[in-house]
């Protein structure tokens, strides 16, 4: 029986592969631009729909009930 091996994923490695990427795409950036940066990402990234109903849900807490 022959089996291929699979290289384990280090998340590790790649958190850190990732962290290095933002860090070069932002690092000469003013504050103001690195949380601009940030919003967009959250706002088209892969859990773009998630934020989204989390910013909905935290609006309809706020807001008073009509009765």
């Amino acid at each position: 029986m022959n089996r291929k091996t699979e290289e384990a994923f280090d998340c590790l490695a790649f958190k850190r592969k990732v962290q290095a990427q933002i860090y070069e795409e932002i690092k000469d950036r003013t504050l103001e631009d690195q949380i601009a940066y940030f919003q967009r990402q959250a706002e088209n990234g892969p859990f773009a729909d998630l934020v989204k109903r989390l910013r909905q849900r935290e609006t309809e807490s706020l807001q008073p009930t009509l009765k």
